[in-house]
C-alpha cells in the first residue's frame, strides 16, 4: 500500500479531489488530504476526512501537529505528493518560494514526487507569468498532468480544466512504479526538417511534433532514459527527457548517430525527403529572373534516409526500430513496402486526413500498427493514446525477449 499526500488548492475543480480520493481508496492506497483555506470555501474538510478515513489538515499553525514539525512530517510520510487541482496562485507561490501556509509550507519542503493537476480560466493559463512559472516549476523536476481542453465554469473555451481522475491516477501509476521500461535507452524522433534554399527561404512540412513528444513522455514515464531529438516546433517539451534541437535532416541523421547504442528508437519526425542541391548564399530575387518566364526551378537532392541508415547499421543496431509514414494513398500497402525497405521492426501508418481533418497540428489521430506478420487498426483516438498504444507493444516485446 502506497500513501499519497493530496494538497487541494481553491479552485472550483476543488470538488473533483473527492473522485480523486475515492480512486486512490478503491485501488487500495492511502490518502492524506490537505486544504488550503480557500479549498475549505468550495468543499468541506469533513467530506475529505469521510472518504480519506485520514485527519484533514488545513492550517499551519494547528499546536498539536506543529510541535511535531507537521508540515515536515506530512511529506516524509508520504510516497508521493498531489496537488490536484493546482491554481495559478499557488502555482506562483510554489515558482517563488512563497511559504505562507500548510500547502505551501509542504511544498517547499518537499523532498518526493510531485504531480502537479492544473485548474484555472483559460486565460489565466495562457498568461506569460503563469507559463514562466510552469517552465520553472518542469526545470525542478515537478511532473505536470494536464489540463484538458473545453468549457470552463465560466464559460469560456479552451485549454484549462483539470484533467480526468481517470487521467490524474494513470500518472500516479506511473510515479509510484519501479517503471517497467527503466534500464532501457530510448531515441525518438520528432516534429519537422526544415531545409533552407537561401537565407529567407526553406522546405518544410506542418508537423507539430505532438506525436513524438507524446512518446517521448510516455516512454520517460515508463521509465525509460529517454532522448527527443526534435525538428523546431511550438510545443513544450516532455519532462525528464534530454533534448537535442536540430534543423535539418543531416542534422537529425548525425544527433541519431550520436545517441546510439539505444534500446529503443521510434522515429516519429516529418523528414524532408528533398533538400535543394545547392544553397544561395543571398536572398534569390524576383528581378534576376527572366521577366518572361513565370516559373522557377530548384535543382533538388534526396535526403539521407534516417530510419534506413539506422535500422542497417552494422554495430550498435537498436533492439527495436520504430518507423512512421504518412501516405494520400494506398496507405498499408505503401506503409509495408517501407517497412521492408528501410528494415523496421514496426510501422505506424496514418493518413494525412482523418475525418475531412488534416491530422497535422491535431490532437488526434487515426493509426495502423504493423507488424511483419499482423495488422492492428487502432482508429481515431489521441495522439497520447497512440503513444501509450506503442508503448504497451514495447513493454511485452521486452518481457517476451527476456
Amino acid at each position: 500500500m502506497k500513501k499519497i499526500l493530496l494538497i487541494v488548492s481553491g479552485g472550483i475543480a476543488a470538488y473533483r479531489a473527492l473522485d480523486l480520493i475515492r480512486e486512490i481508496k478503491r485501488r487500495g492506497d492511502d490518502v492524506t488530504c490537505v486544504l488550503t483555506k480557500s479549498a475549505t470555501q468550495f468543499v468541506q474538510p469533513l467530506s475529505f476526512g469521510a472518504l480519506s478515513q485520514n485527519k484533514v489538515y488545513t492550517d499551519l499553525f494547528d499546536l498539536e501537529s506543529e510541535t511535531n514539525i507537521g508540515h515536515i512530517k506530512l511529506s516524509r510520510n508520504s510516497d508521493l505528493v498531489v496537488l490536484a487541482p493546482a491554481t495559478a496562485n499557488i502555482l506562483a507561490k510554489m515558482s517563488y518560494g512563497v511559504s505562507d501556509s500548510l500547502a505551501t509550507s509542504i511544498l517547499l519542503a518537499n523532498n518526493k514526487p510531485l504531480l502537479i493537476a492544473p485548474s484555472m480560466n483559460v486565460k489565466m493559463w495562457n498568461n506569460p507569468a503563469t507559463t514562466k512559472n510552469i517552465e520553472k516549476l518542469k526545470s525542478y523536476g515537478h511532473i505536470f498532468v494536464g489540463p484538458d481542453q473545453g468549457e470552463m465554469a465560466c464559460g469560456e473555451v479552451g485549454s484549462g480544466k483539470m484533467s480526468k481522475v481517470e487521467d490524474i491516477y494513470k500518472e500516479i501509476e506511473l510515479l509510484l512504479s519501479p517503471g517497467p521500461l527503466k534500464g532501457k535507452k530510448a531515441l525518438v524522433t520528432s516534429g519537422p526538417t526544415i531545409e533552407p534554399i537561401d537565407p529567407v527561404r526553406f522546405i518544410s512540412n506542418r508537423s507539430s511534433g505532438k506525436q513524438g513528444h507524446a512518446i517521448a513522455d510516455r516512454l520517460s514515464k515508463l521509465g525509460a532514459d529517454t532522448h527527443l531529438i526534435t525538428g523546431p516546433v511550438n510545443i513544450p517539451y516532455p519532462d525528464n527527457v534530454s533534448v537535442t534541437e536540430v534543423n535539418t535532416a543531416e542534422e537529425m541523421l548525425n544527433a541519431c548517430k550520436e545517441s546510439i547504442p539505444v534500446d529503443i528508437s521510434i522515429f516519429a519526425a516529418a523528414v524532408s525527403d528533398w533538400k535543394a542541391s545547392k544553397i544561395s548564399k543571398n536572398k534569390i530575387k524576383k528581378s534576376l529572373q527572366d521577366p518572361n518566364d513565370d516559373e522557377m526551378v530548384i535543382a533538388m537532392m534526396q535526403n539521407p534516409d534516417i530510419v534506413k541508415t539506422i535500422s542497417e547499421t552494422n554495430i550498435n543496431r537498436p533492439k527495436l526500430v520504430v518507423g512512421f509514414t504518412l501516405e494520400t494513398e494506398d496507405l498499408i500497402k505503401s506503409a509495408r513496402s517501407k517497412m521492408l525497405n528501410k528494415s523496421c521492426d514496426w510501422m505506424i501508418a496514418n493518413s494525412h486526413v482523418q475525418e475531412n481533418q488534416s491530422v497535422f497540428n491535431s490532437d488526434m489521430n487515426a493509426v495502423s500498427f504493423l507488424t511483419n506478420n499482423s495488422e492492428e487498426n487502432w482508429g481515431l483516438i489521441s495522439k497520447k493514446c497512440v503513444a501509450e498504444n506503442l508503448c504497451n507493444k514495447i513493454i511485452k516485446f521486452f518481457e517476451n525477449a527476456a
